[in-house]
């Protein structure tokens, strides 16, 4: 039977796992304090939040869920990324952290309840932001109308520019 605290603890991990939209496994060691600080700056912003665990707790909360196959990301020390927020934005600044640190490595993790690898993180870090997606959808829902107007004004276009040669046509004969 757990403690009281680590009750408390998989109850808030289990919330937090059902909650999140993207949770990432890291191995942290090697960090100073100073940069899993810097670390949880940057990520609040996306709505995102980085804390240490115990691999156990988390592994139970993670059952509790309904979640298996998480138990192969759970060896030695981990901190715990759960993104509520923007998931790709807060991805790439996980992976921004883990270039530049060159000590943070990601483990795996979990994209809703798919247990995803490293390497799916660094693909999900690779996607467009959402604003981008969305200035993609209104360029292709713009484009057909632009060049429907382009279309429609070329005939008007080249009766202005016959007459205008005409006119010029003209008053150059009478010059």
């Amino acid at each position: 039977m757990p403690t009281i605290k680590k009750a408390y603890t998989i109850r808030d991990l289990s919330k937090s796992l059902k909650s999140s939209q993207l949770t990432v496994i890291c191995d942290y060691r090697g960090l100073s304090v100073a940069q899993l600080q810097q670390l949880r700056t940057n990520l609040r912003p996306h709505g995102a939040q980085f804390s240490v665990a115990k691999n156990t707790l988390v592994g139970i909360a993670a059952k509790r869920n309904g979640i298996e196959g998480l138990d192969q990301y759970l060896e030695g020390p981990s901190g715990v990324v759960m993104v509520e927020g923007d998931i790709v934005q807060a991805a790439k600044v996980l992976n921004d952290f883990v270039r530049t640190s060159r000590i943070l490595t990601i483990k795996g993790g979990l994209l809703g309840e798919a247990v995803i690898s490293a390497a799916d993180v660094e693909a999900v870090a690779s996607l467009p932001s959402r604003e981008e997606l969305y200035g993609k959808v209104v360029n292709l829902l713009a484009s057909p109308m632009v060049r429907t107007l382009g279309v429609f004004s070329g005939p008007s276009r080249s009766l202005a520019y016959l007459l205008n040669a005409r006119q010029e046509q003209i008053s150059g004969a009478a010059d």
